[in-house]
């Protein structure tokens, strides 16, 4: 048996996110197995590093098979290109250790998220960003996004219910970029939760119009209910960007 590591990148776009919903074919795990299946003559299984929402993006995203399959890799990488959609495309295949987990093995992500401030949004990246067209105070966005950093319970910052999981994290860095109109987040942690990194733009966006405290952040931490936080971002301009393994 080997075990196939896959970097890749796709656009979401059109897809109900990564994870697999019963017999849909229309996510990005879906169509990577049936091209993997096809391929080896096996059922496939494939871990990815985490889950994405419906429409969000990856610049890199990493996912693992087992298979009884002795293709090279170079042909696996060769195949994944001829007969993926064009808004997928594997990136690189490489043949790891059986103990290798794309999920479990994960010490940090990295994702950004594109605002277009510009009065007029950018016809070409539409898709890709949230056009917010009165101008942002970056500033303020920075100063609220410093009790972020650390470790805290971030139940203010997920819409998934409180349960049995926890949904304690560590932030280690949150980076705001404005260039030419252009506003990117960048948010690496050790995990997040589900629509974290959204309602973490969200609110720092509130803060950009004066109507977002670091107080008030440093009070919905506090609080742990989410209708403490600001809104949720819309999926698109939302991208995973790295994830990075432990040596």
């Amino acid at each position: 048996m080997r075990n196939i590591k896959l970097t890749l990148a796709f656009d979401g776009s059109r897809y109900r996110g990564w994870q697999r919903l019963g017999d849909d074919a229309n996510t990005i795990q879906g169509r990577l197995e049936a091209v993997l299946g096809r391929m080896t003559g096996e059922k496939i299984a494939l871990t990815g590093c985490g889950r994405t929402d419906a429409g969000v993006h990856a610049l890199r995203y990493v996912a693992n098979f087992n298979t009884h399959s002795g293709l090279p890799v170079t042909d696996m990488l060769n195949y994944c290109y001829h007969y993926l959609p064009e808004d997928i495309v594997v990136q690189a295949v490489e043949e790891v250790p059986q103990d290798f987990h794309a999920r479990f093995h994960v010490r940090a992500k990295t994702y950004l998220y594109r605002i277009d401030n510009r009065p007029r949004h950018d016809v070409f990246a539409r898709r890709y960003s949230w056009h917010l067209p009165d101008p942002l105070n970056v500033e303020s966005m920075r100063l609220s996004a410093q009790p972020l950093l650390g470790r805290h319970d971030f139940q203010s910052f997920t819409r998934a219910k409180p349960g049995k999981k926890s949904t304690v994290r560590t932030l280690n860095a949150v980076e705001i970029v404005q260039r030419d109109g252009l506003i990117t987040l960048s948010f690496t942690g050790d995990g997040f939760l589900w629509h974290m990194a959204r309602i973490l733009t969200g609110t720092l966006v509130e803060a950009g119009y004066g109507r977002f405290s670091p107080e008030q952040v440093c009070s919905a931490l506090e609080a742990k209910q989410r209708a403490q936080a600001g809104p949720l971002a819309p999926a698109k301009g939302l991208f995973l960007a790295d994830v990075i393994y432990r040596d």
